[in-house]
């Protein structure tokens, strides 16, 4: 199975696919899309659409495990991850991806073994299970490639009785 993990943003949208096969982890790709600060919103929003749908034409994913969206202490910022987040999600329904969300706390949970490991934690495990030979810079590729281990780890259950977003 390959799914592509997505931090979602729209300064960076950390992005990473990986190859789930009889409890074997590899990385198929990874790497983030990017937005000029001084762009126009729209702009950044095209960017970041222009640019998941591009990570989905090649590396052609099973499913998109992307964060749930929480309330932070920055109520503009949230605002606009969550328009760079709908964007996202336009791009996995015109490619007929399936979409699954975690929250972080699930996240750590299934990458670490521990539902309040710190960010450090949860990127060396990262790379361990991938076997790769640092932690992907910048952090939300590791933390999008964690999110795609994630529904690896959960993706039975998950595929089983529920269905995607």
């Amino acid at each position: 199975m390959r799914v592509l993990g997505i931090d979602p943003g729209y300064a960076i949208v950390g992005w990473g696919a990986v190859d789930y096969t009889g409890n074997r982890f590899a990385p198929a790709a990874f790497g983030a899309v990017t937005t000029e600060a001084g762009q126009p919103f729209e702009e950044r929003l095209l960017a970041v659409h222009r640019g998941v749908r591009q990570v989905m034409e090649s590396c052609r994913p099973e499913a998109l495990a992307i964060e749930q969206l929480f309330y932070q202490h920055n109520q503009t910022t949230v605002i606009g991850v969550a328009e760079a987040r709908g964007v996202i999600l336009l791009a996995a329904a015109e490619a007929g991806v399936p979409v699954f969300e975690y929250t972080p706390m699930q996240v750590k949970q299934a990458v670490t073994g521990y539902g309040k490991a710190v960010k450090k934690q949860v990127q060396e495990m990262t790379r361990v299970l991938l076997h790769l030979e640092k932690v992907p810079k910048p952090d939300d590729t590791a933390d999008a490639l964690a999110m795609a281990i994630a529904h690896c780890h959960c993706s039975r259950s998950r595929l089983a009785g529920q269905p995607p977003r």
